[in-house]
């Protein structure tokens, strides 16, 4: 008999591909990639090769099989299954404030008139898309850092990878950082008299004052924060409505 090298739990998730061979799973995971409504599934080919009746028991097996499974076993998720370990907040944090250090960097540069503008921009332009480029950087490190941290057993992350609900930004968004919040596309625009909200001094143009949620929503958004939160989910909500109409 073969042994598997190394005393770590064996998951099937980090299967390269998957191969059924008469008639039995050989490696792999039937996720939503191969289950779905997609063309070149495994329902798909079953169809085309077995015709529809063996099609039709395929569904009704494959539901019996996992209800099954459920009733035995259950699935659950919960507050922890989005905790990262110390070590991890610890990279969190270090990949936020480097991009911080980078933007304040550029703030520096475009305050003393020393900013190059891109081509086809002009300098305040260049300052925007320079410091988004640097905030949406801050947001995928830190969630790679989460994705890595986190066990295959974990079942957020198997919920995402699997395709029954969710996906990595929403478990970088609960554990790490939820990021930069947008309205019409850009960073949150000035409400106020040189400034977004009173809470801020007028010419404000740091990542707090523009928007930028540096807290997961495990650790909780500060007043501002959420209020941010809430602009950009308001724009979310009107285009679902309007779209809806039409």
């Amino acid at each position: 008999n073969l042994t598997r090298a190394g005393g770590e739990g064996f998951s099937p998730v980090n299967d390269d591909g998957l191969l059924v061979s008469g008639g039995k799973l050989m490696y792999g995971l039937l996720s939503k990639k191969s289950v779905g409504a997609t063309s070149s599934g495994i329902i798909h080919i079953i169809f085309n090769e077995k015709g529809p009746e063996v099609a039709m028991k395929f569904f009704n097996g494959a539901q019996t099989v996992v209800n099954y499974w459920l009733l035995h076993n259950g699935f659950s998720i919960g507050i922890g299954d989005t905790i990262p370990d110390r070590g991890t907040i610890k990279q969190i944090e270090d990949a936020v404030n480097k991009q911080k250090e980078d933007v304040a960097v550029i703030t520096q540069s475009a305050t003393a008139n020393e900013l190059e503008p891109l081509p086809g921009m002009n300098v305040r332009e260049t300052f925007e898309s320079k410091v988004s480029k640097a905030l949406n950087k801050a947001r995928d490190d830190a969630g790679t850092v989460t994705e890595k941290s986190l066990k295959d057993l974990n079942n957020a992350t198997q919920m995402a990878l699997s395709g029954s609900k969710g996906s990595t930004i929403n478990i970088s968004q609960m554990t790490a950082v939820v990021g930069q919040q947008s309205v019409e596309g850009k960073r949150i625009p000035f409400g106020f008299k040189y400034r977004t909200l009173p809470h801020f001094t007028k010419d404000d143009y740091s990542p707090e004052s523009r928007g930028f949620v540096e807290n997961s929503y495990l650790r909780g958004l500060t007043p501002t924060e959420f209020f941010f939160h809430a602009m950009a989910g308001r724009e979310g909500f009107i285009d679902t409505a309007v779209k809806t109409a039409e």
